[in-house]
């Protein structure tokens, strides 16, 4: 039941972020997942590092949103470059 709960989270908190940032972004349904669940993560590593969460606390939910937006951020900066470059 945890693995249903995490892809259903991951979906909507990568569809907020990609509906917050407009604009070409990779892939559907599954890419999706995968940009929540790692923008979770992403906020995770981050507010323990900055101690505003303790060691295995997960992010919340908004803090995973801006962290799936970071991840799109890059993706677009990576992906601008690789299209000027060719």
């Amino acid at each position: 039941m945890h693995l249903i709960w995490t892809l259903i989270v991951g979906f909507f908190v990568g569809l907020i972020a990609k509906f917050l940032m407009p604009g070409r972004d990779p892939g559907g349904f599954i890419i999706t997942i995968f940009l929540g669940i790692a923008g979770a993560l992403l906020a995770g590593w981050i507010g323990q590092k900055l101690h505003f969460y303790h060691e295995g606390q997960p992010a919340g939910f908004v803090a995973s949103v801006f962290g799936a937006m970071i991840l799109l951020l890059l993706y677009r900066l990576f992906a601008s470059n690789n299209n000027s470059q060719s």
